[in-house]
């Protein structure tokens, strides 16, 4: 009777080790992911169409996918990276990718780039994906920046083509105005939209060279060429050449007064393409943000989201198969198709949608050079403190030497480190 109840434990226990061991399978054939969206366009069902062709490429491997709206995301990165990350988690290039590689929280990633032909594939941003000689980030799409415009409110106020040089610019805003229409939407209680103009109104002025050596703490707040940026800004704000209450608004809250003709422009990248209604896209047209200066090279923002492996990711292999997939150039090209970007991948089809067209030749016809964005430019730390001025200057453009020496003061504690 005891050996029988023993032979009866022993079974129980390999019956039950072996189900722990199919269990313990299934689980480490998950991989979890975190993805930054917004409630703009389509950029959930463009993800998760993606994913569902992975998994059905991939019917071994489980995909457990998060959706975070973008301010929660950027509160949260910092944390999941130092302590239990998914597997893999979208972001940004540049210096914000930087930052975590910088700290030993990214996977290195340069032999993918060797092994799936993204060194060929991906030549223009691999140097975005790069800290110290090593690729860290598997690029997604990217954005030309510019202005979006209603093309039927240009032709009742009397403008009969597209503001190449700044004077045409203003003289642009000045006829919207005196039609009863607000020329310029932003949507300055998302600071990051204000970073745009600084970021253009700077390139445009001073010049990349000059604006690079600003991201990277090299230069004074309380310099002359910075403070030439900011006048030029405040002469469109105190014209009233910008939406009423504009600090009240947030992206998502933007597109009505552009849809209902309340305001004819908007500084966006060609992401925000994907709000537009299809029914308004014929009276739609995008431009390049007008020349100041013409013996200052012309530079762009082209920001280049990406996807990144956290170096305490659990499940690296299958993560890595996510990313192989991910990269592929039709992939790339039916993610960038969806967001309204442009693709990154050189093998991809060109865009078909028409402004993303106008994005596509604006950066590849660039030759002042290409930014990554002000806060993805720049230290996180001073990119937020810059931006937060960047909203009081904006409510009270009379305090601008008071905003300009506290930015210095913050530039001088940051950058003393």
């Amino acid at each position: 009777m005891i050996a029988l109840r023993l032979r009866r434990f022993a079974y129980a226990s390999l019956a039950a080790a072996l189900v722990a061991g199919v269990l313990g399978s299934a689980m480490a054939d998950a991989a979890t992911l975190n993805v930054n969206v917004s409630a703009r366009g389509n950029q959930r069902s463009t993800w998760q169409d993606a994913f569902d062709k992975f998994k059905k490429a991939n019917p071994d491997i489980d995909l457990k996918v998060t959706y975070i709206t973008e301010e929660a995301y950027k509160v949260q990165m910092s944390g999941w990276l130092a302590t239990d990350p998914p597997d893999v988690v979208s972001w940004h290039d540049g210096e914000r990718m930087a930052y975590y590689a910088q700290r030993g929280l990214l996977e290195d990633l340069s032999s993918d780039w060797t092994k799936n032909g993204w060194t060929q594939q991906y030549a223009s941003v691999k140097e975005a994906s790069t800290y110290k000689g090593k690729q860290y980030a598997a690029p997604l799409g990217y954005d030309a920046y510019g202005f979006f415009y209603r093309k039927d409110l240009f032709e009742k106020a009397g403008i009969k083509s597209e503001p190449k040089t700044w004077d045409e610019f203003l003289d642009a805003c000045k006829k919207l105005k005196a039609s009863g229409v607000a020329p310029i939407a932003v949507a300055a209680r998302d600071s990051w939209t204000l970073a745009a103009w600084f970021d253009y109104l700077d390139l445009r002025i001073n010049g990349n060279a000059f604006h690079q050596q600003l991201m990277a703490g090299e230069i004074p707040y309380t310099d002359p060429r910075v403070k030439k940026v900011y006048a030029a800004w405040k002469t469109l704000i105190d014209d009233h050449y910008f939406i009423d209450n504009a600090l009240s608004y947030d992206l998502d809250s933007i597109a009505p007064f552009l849809v209902n003709g309340k305001a004819s422009m908007m500084l966006m990248g060609t992401f925000f393409s994907a709000s537009i209604p299809a029914t308004l896209k014929p009276q739609t047209g995008f431009f390049r943000f007008p020349v100041i200066d013409a013996n200052v090279p012309m530079a762009e923002d082209g920001p280049v989201n990406v996807l990144l492996i956290p170096a305490k990711a659990k499940n690296k292999a299958d993560a890595r198969k996510l990313l192989a997939f991910m990269e592929t150039p039709q992939i790339n090209a039916d993610l960038a198709h969806g967001w309204g970007q442009l693709p990154s991948n050189s093998q991809a089809a060109e865009p078909e949608d028409a402004i993303s067209k106008v994005g596509f030749q604006t950066l590849a016809n660039t030759k002042g050079g290409i930014a990554q964005f002000y806060d993805r430019d720049m230290q996180k730390e001073m990119a937020d403190e810059g931006m937060k001025a960047m909203q009081q200057f904006y409510s009270d453009p009379s305090q601008l030497d008071a905003v300009l020496t506290r930015l210095e003061a913050t530039r001088k504690r940051i950058y003393q480190k």
